[in-house]
C-alpha cells in the first residue's frame, strides 16, 4: 500500500509492515510516569484509558519496575513440565482472596475465556450430560476475538465474517432475569457474564440480576463464570466486581490489570470443577511462566491492599460526582462503579476522541455514544479535576458544531 512521505517513520514502518486490523492514534508514545504518557515529540496526554483497563498500577512504578528487575534475574520460562514457585506462590495468593480453591494460568483474556468454556463443557461430558452443551451468553457482552469467545460475544460486526462458530450458544437480556429464566435448561452448561459491562457501554448487572442466575444454575445444574477481565482486579473499588451480590461464581475469568502490562490471564475454579481437569485436557507452553507470574504477584499484592481499594472508590465517586456536574446537552447519562465509568453521550464519541489528543487527553470508547473512563487505578481527584476542564472544552466545542 502507498504510505505519505511525510509520516512518522515509525508510523510508515507500521502502516508498511503489520497487519492493518487496529485504528491507531497519530502519535508514536515512548515513555510515561504516573498517568501521564508521551510521544516522541514530547507531547504530554493525561491518560484515561490505561492500555484498556490494563496499567492499574500507571507508568514507572517504581516496585513494579523492581519485580520486573528480580524475576529477570531468574527463570523466565521452564514450560509447566516443571514446577517453579512464582506460578505456585501467585496462585496461592488468588484463592486467599477470592472464591477460587485453584487456578490455571493463561496468556491472555481471550484464552481464559476459550479454558473456562472448556472446562464447563468437560464437567458436563464427565457427569455423563451428553445434552448438556449449550452456553448462555448476553446482550451487549464482549468475551474476545478467538472463535469460542467471539461466539458468547453477540455483535454482527464482530461475529458475521467468522461464521459458521461455535454451536450451542444461546443469548439473553442482560440485567433480564425473565429472559435468563426462559433459557436456562438441562441443556445449559455454563451461563457467562461480566458482573460490569465494558466494551458493550459500561453497564453493572444489578445484584438481584447476579443473585437470580446463581439461583437458576444451581437449580439446573448449570455452572456459573463471571468474565472479570476489565471489570476485576480492583477496577470497581473492590478486588472482585462482583462483590456488592455476595454471589460467588464456580469459574471466573480474570487478565488485564493482573500484569500491568505482561501479558498474563487465568482461569479461577472451585475444587469441585478442578477435580474434572486432568493432565491433557488443557495447555499452554508460555502460560504462568515464572517470569510473568513472579511480576504478576506484586501487581496482585498491591491492589488488593484495602487502602489502595479505597482510594479507588474514592477517587472513582469523586469522578462520577464531576462528570455529573458538566453541564451539556450532549450527555445522557454517567455509570459504572470505581474507575470503571461510562458517559453515554447524544453524538458518537470519534471525534471527541481525537479532539481529546489536541487537549493531552486520552481517551476512548465503548460503543459508538460511550466514553469509558478506566485509568490507571493510582488516579487521584487532582487528576480528575484536571481531565474535566479538558472534556467540558470538548464537549463545548462540540455542542456548537452540533
Amino acid at each position: 500500500m502507498a504510505v505519505a512521505e511525510n509520516l512518522n517513520p515509525i508510523i510508515q514502518l507500521e502502516n508498511e509492515r503489520i497487519v492493518q486490523s487496529y485504528k491507531r492514534a497519530p502519535f508514536v508514545l515512548s515513555h510515561g510516569h504516573g498517568i501521564t504518557l508521551y510521544d516522541t515529540d514530547g507531547k504530554a496526554y493525561q491518560d484515561w484509558v490505561a492500555g484498556i483497563a490494563v496499567n492499574a498500577l500507571g507508568y514507572s512504578d517504581a516496585g513494579f519496575i523492581k519485580a520486573i528487575q528480580a524475576a529477570a534475574l531468574g527463570l523466565i520460562h521452564t514450560s509447566n513440565l516443571y514446577y517453579t514457585a512464582p506460578q505456585a506462590e501467585l496462585a496461592a495468593a488468588i484463592c486467599a482472596k477470592s472464591f477460587a480453591d485453584r487456578v490455571f494460568f493463561t496468556n491472555s483474556g481471550t484464552e481464559a475465556v476459550e479454558g473456562a468454556l472448556k472446562f464447563a463443557r468437560k464437567v458436563a461430558y464427565d457427569n455423563g450430560d451428553s445434552d448438556r452443551k449449550e452456553i448462555v451468553c448476553f446482550t451487549d457482552a464482549f468475551h474476545g476475538r478467538t472463535l469460542g469467545a467471539l461466539s458468547i460475544t453477540p455483535k454482527d460486526k464482530y461475529q458475521k465474517p467468522f461464521h459458521p462458530l461455535m454451536p450451542g450458544v444461546i443469548v439473553a437480556e442482560y440485567n433480564d432475569l425473565e429472559s435468563a429464566r426462559a433459557v436456562i435448561s438441562e441443556k445449559t452448561a455454563a451461563v457467562i457474564l461480566e458482573p460490569v459491562q465494558g466494551e458493550g457501554g459500561i453497564y453493572p448487572a444489578t445484584p438481584e440480576f447476579l443473585q437470580g442466575l446463581r439461583q437458576l444454575t444451581e437449580q439446573h445444574g448449570a455452572l456459573l463464570i463471571f468474565d472479570q477481565i476489565q471489570c476485576g482486579m480492583g477496577r470497581t473499588g473492590t478486588l472482585w466486581s462482583s462483590e456488592p451480590s455476595g454471589v460467588t461464581p464456580d469459574i471466573q475469568t480474570i487478565a488485564k490489570a493482573l500484569g500491568n502490562g505482561l501479558p498474563i490471564g487465568a482461569i479461577l475454579v472451585t475444587e469441585t470443577v478442578a477435580s474434572h481437569i486432568h493432565p491433557g485436557d488443557h495447555g499452554s507452553t508460555f502460560a504462568g511462566n515464572p517470569f510473568t507470574t513472579g511480576v504478576a504477584k506484586y501487581v496482585f499484592d498491591t491492589i488488593s491492599q484495602p487502602e489502595f481499594l479505597s482510594s479507588v472508590c474514592e477517587t472513582g465517586a469523586y469522578l462520577k460526582e464531576r462528570l455529573e456536574e458538566i453541564n451539556s446537552p450532549l450527555i445522557k447519562e454517567v455509570r459504572g462503579r470505581g474507575l470503571m465509568v461510562g458517559l453515554e453521550l447524544t453524538i458518537e464519541t470519534p471525534a471527541l476522541i481525537e479532539a481529546g489528543y489536541q487537549h493531552g487527553l486520552m481517551l476512548v470508547n465503548a460503543g459508538m455514544n460511550v466514553i469509558r473512563f478506566v485509568p490507571p487505578l493510582i488516579a487521584q481527584k487532582s487528576d480528575v479535576d484536571s481531565m474535566i476542564d479538558k472534556l467540558t472544552t470538548i464537549l463545548s466545542n462540540a455542542g456548537s458544531v452540533h
